[in-house]
């Protein structure tokens, strides 16, 4: 996943420059009104070619020309977004459905209470949860599934009394339950400081730590330190890729906290120096109750492999006078993905030798991974995506397609059970970090349903859909009524020949005598899938009578390790391409027509999405780029950027500029070529993606395209990659999107 740096721009505030009339269809007509970006081209040699950047000065988006721009392009979109009929009754439909599902709980972690007196409940919850009306989520805690839940951070009264919406990034109970660390930023923009507070008193213990982005918690096993990621605070002068080097593993004490000692360092590129670490080589420790062991684990933020080491916890005792001496377990080449601690093995969740994925148990005394045991291997034609550790077993996330199950796994047993699931959709268990249950509470999410709360128990028939018994920690309840979709999963055969899976939603006994709206969504990188999941905007667009089409193309990790590797770097051309024959395959089973036929995707599936429209225009009637990266020759030169450089390559390696100036939508726009319809979406604190990527692109598409389509450039002064965005916020998004796209399609009224 994508990590987070600081905002490039709290706010706009310049006049708007660009108006619109009202065209025939009641739709704003666009085309010479919108203000063009002039061109300021600047030439580069790269590796002998020549390219040509037209808009490179829209990298310093702190120029006030740049931001004057920025401002007139953001209230274009917003003024012909509002005339569009059809948006109001989009939005409307969309937050009815949307309060209909209730709360939203999410994020659940499940601790046991040691002290809990009899016919008491025996488990304590942590939980962020939406309640129904509002609009962000706040953290909650409660003891047992009955008990009254408490409110320990709330972000809507902090987003009240500052008129800026809050997020909690993330959480992480101590063992015992009576502190906890989280994470929280302001705006969108992920730049979290980290908070400990008491759970009794509600009070927060010592100064918030800044520059703590992501989740990377570790709570010593007497729950009274803690460790945490740090980055640097750059120097006055200091370039925004220096953000995410060279950043440290702090040990901190509660009692330190409190009364404001330092934090020690314990483990990073510029403390454990003996180790080879790399400056972007960015840390975690962890521990487990009952285990003298401590694992330090490393990667650059963007792909999961890395190093592993292990040292004995006692070592901290004399960490103030000299550094912890850590044994290496694992490299880069090992293939690990993830890693948990249990008395005194780790368990490694590699790629190596199975591609598809398998589980070993490793002895600490003697680390070596020739020598580890496999516990759980992937069954057949499926994922071993994830695992959690239970009381007596291994719990793991299976996928297969879009669906993921959940396989149980006894010791002794490495082919494992699957827990029969009530319906079909992705699963995921609560986390369980004391490894204290043998039951098993999840979460399952479908196309049509909005993710129910399971708990199921080992010995009952796996193949008894009433194995699973429903429970809530929500207060008001999902209302929803399934909508009656048909599910198709197909198989498209690509380019090349390999076969591509896609899954078709639409309503049961659509016609495909006539094209429909359809929107086509991929991703296709480092590994992440399109997986089932509920949203009241699909919804929405289903019940019109739309199709909707989720493809998960080469680079997305939905047969394993090869699958992912066949669209990365020199093989990322075959992310769009598959998009492309998704597309075809689309319009040839009668789903769509170029005239109906839209493309969207995000982030990294900027890539896959702008690429598809500068390869193939002709068969797309428009295209929604959301956050999108679209100079990736450039990209690296971002904070965020320079640690993608392992999933996408970089410009100035010779054999990996080619693939880089190849996937790079923005270089890829002809001039007097007839493109569909795009709006470009973004959050202007984006830590991700710099929203420069979105105005660079915006531009030229409006300079370049002779449709006479429009070009639109929605931003939001008070969001970033879309993480910690308000539920109004999300609304608002989608509501414009559905809009653009039917209006495209000649359905704007």
């Amino acid at each position: 996943m994508l990590p987070a740096l600081k905002p490039v721009l709290r706010r706009v505030a310049v006049a708007s420059l660009a108006m619109f009339a009202l065209g025939a269809m009641g739709a704003p007509a666009l085309g010479d009104n919108v203000l063009r970006a002039p061109v300021r081209n600047v030439t580069s040699q790269y590796h002998g070619v020549t390219v040509m950047d037209p808009y490179r000065y829209m990298e310093n988006v702190r120029d006030p020309q740049v931001q004057a721009w920025l401002k007139a392009q953001g209230d274009a979109a917003r003024q012909a977004l509002d005339a569009l009929p059809v948006r109001e009754s989009l939005l409307q439909s969309i937050q009815a459905l949307d309060a209909q599902r209730g709360d939203v709980v999410g994020s659940v972690v499940r601790l046991p209470l040691a002290d809990a007196a009899a016919n008491q409940p025996a488990e304590q919850f942590f939980y962020l949860k939406r309640v129904k009306g509002e609009r962000q989520s706040k953290l909650f805690v409660r003891d047992g599934l009955q008990g009254a839940e408490r409110v320990l951070i709330d972000t809507e009264k902090l987003a009240k009394s500052t008129g800026v919406p809050h997020a909690i990034n993330y959480f992480s109970p101590s063992w015992d339950g009576k502190f906890i660390a989280y994470g929280m930023s302001a705006g969108g923009s992920e730049d979290a400081s980290l908070y400990v507070m008491n759970v009794a008193t509600g009070k927060t213990m010592g100064q918030p730590v800044p520059r703590v982005p992501d989740g990377t918690i570790g709570w010593l096993p007497d729950s009274l330190s803690l460790t945490y990621n740090q980055l640097k605070k750059l120097k006055k002068g200091e370039p925004d890729t220096e953000t995410y080097m060279d950043s440290r593993v702090m040990w901190l004490k509660i009692t330190a906290a409190r009364t404001g000692a330092r934090a020690l360092p314990l483990f990073g590129p510029t403390v454990t120096r003996r180790l080879g670490l790399a400056r972007l080589d960015v840390g975690t420790v962890m521990f487990q109750p009952g285990s003298p062991w401590m694992l330090a684990r490393t990667t650059d933020t963007t792909v999961p492999e890395g190093f592993l080491f292990v040292a004995p916890v006692a070592s901290l005792a004399n960490l103030s006078r000299q550094p912890v001496r850590w044994r290496k377990v694992a490299q880069f080449s090992d293939g690990v993905v993830d890693v948990a601690l249990k008395g005194q093995h780790a368990y490694v969740l590699t790629h190596s030798q199975a591609p598809r994925n398998r589980l070993l148990k490793l002895d600490l005394n003697q680390p070596d991974l020739k020598t580890a045991q496999v516990v759980a291997q992937a069954p057949p034609n499926a994922v071993l995506e994830s695992f959690a550790l239970g009381k007596n077993a291994v719990l793991a996330g299976v996928r297969e397609g879009t669906s993921i199950g959940i396989r149980r796994y006894a010791p002794g047993d490495t082919t494992g059970k699957a827990l029969a699931m009530p319906y079909p959709g992705a699963a995921q268990t609560y986390a369980d970090p004391n490894q204290a249950f043998d039951d098993v509470i999840f979460t399952l999410g479908g196309w049509a349903q909005p993710a129910r709360t399971w708990r199921s128990s080992p010995g009952l028939d796996n193949s008894d859909a009433q194995a699973a018994t429903e429970i809530s920690l929500a207060t008001t309840r999902n209302a929803l009524a399934a909508l009656d979709i048909e599910v198709r999963d197909v198989v498209v055969k690509s380019h090349d020949g390999a076969m591509v899976p896609m899954t078709v939603l639409h309503k049961k006994g659509l016609s495909r005598t006539s094209a429909h709206p359809t929107l086509l969504e991929g991703y296709g990188a480092y590994g992440l899938s399109e997986t089932a999941h509920y949203s009241p905007a699909n919804q929405v667009w289903l019940e019109r009578g739309g199709v909707l089409a989720f493809a998960n193309v080469r680079g997305s990790g939905v047969y394993g390790q090869d699958w992912y590797r066949a669209g990365q770097k020199a093989t990322k051309p075959n992310t769009w391409k598959d998009g492309v024959a998704c597309a075809q395959f689309l319009i040839a089973e009668g789903y769509a027509s170029p005239a109906t036929l839209a493309i969207t995707g995000g982030s990294a599936g900027g890539i896959f999405a702008g690429r598809a429209i500068t390869q193939a225009p002709e068969l797309f009637a428009a295209a929604v780029v959301q956050v999108g990266v679209i100079d990736a020759v450039r990209a690296e030169l971002s904070a965020n950027g320079i640690t993608n450089i392992s999933e996408f390559g970089s410009f100035k390696n010779p054999a990996e500029f080619p693939a880089l100036l190849e996937m790079s939508a923005y270089h890829q726009i002809k001039d007097a070529t007839a493109y569909p319809a795009v709006m470009f979406t973004h959050g202007l604190n984006d830590p991700r993606v710099d929203v420069w990527h979105s105005a660079k692109g915006a531009a030229r598409l409006q300079a370049a395209s002779t449709s006479g389509k429009p070009v639109l450039l929605r931003l939001d002064a008070q969001a970033g990659h879309g993480m910690g965005s308000t539920s109004t916020q999300r609304q608002q998004l989608s509501a414009d999107v559905y809009a653009f796209l039917l209006w495209q399609m000649g359905q704007a009224n």
